[in-house]
């Protein structure tokens, strides 16, 4: 079985923004049997846990691969260079591992693969990517979020 990539808050680890998990016990399991990596754009990109909520803004994350969006937290500060920086971090983790599927956090701006907040900050979701997705997606990854049926 080929490896795959996953949200390592899915696993248990506290690094989501409000240094919270969302532990998925299936995936934890894939993870103790070898058979999924667990990552964190954000913290890999260099930004701490915990750390203010952010949001693309002005696209979604394959605007911010291309230079017309970019992610902003909620307190304003520009982090676009550390979630680019997180996402090809990923990427070159899923080619070490030869992973070429992932299963990620619907509606993180790194992460989701099918919604992501509209860059309001005030909740309010809508169709796009997160910037590792497009990433990912650009290279070949089948990329899923834990939201769909079978995330497994």
């Amino acid at each position: 079985m080929r490896q795959k990539i996953v949200s390592a808050c899915f696993a248990g680890v506290r690094c989501r923004y409000d240094q919270k998990h969302r532990l998925i016990k299936e995936i934890k399991e894939m993870v103790e049997k070898g058979e999924a990596v667990p990552v964190c754009p954000e913290q890999l990109g260099g930004l701490p846990t915990p750390r203010n909520p952010a949001e693309i803004v002005g696209g979604d994350g394959a605007d911010v691969l291309d230079g017309k969006a970019k992610v902003i937290d909620s307190e304003g500060k520009d982090v676009t260079e550390q979630y680019l920086k997180g996402a090809y971090q990923v990427l070159k983790i899923a080619e070490q591992f030869g992973a070429k599927e992932a299963i990620l956090k619907e509606r993180s701006p790194s992460c989701g693969s099918c919604w992501i907040y509209n860059g309001q900050f005030q909740g309010i979701r809508r169709r796009g990517e997160g910037v590792t997705t497009a990433l990912l997606r650009r290279h070949g990854y089948q990329v899923q979020s834990e939201e769909m049926e079978k995330p497994i």
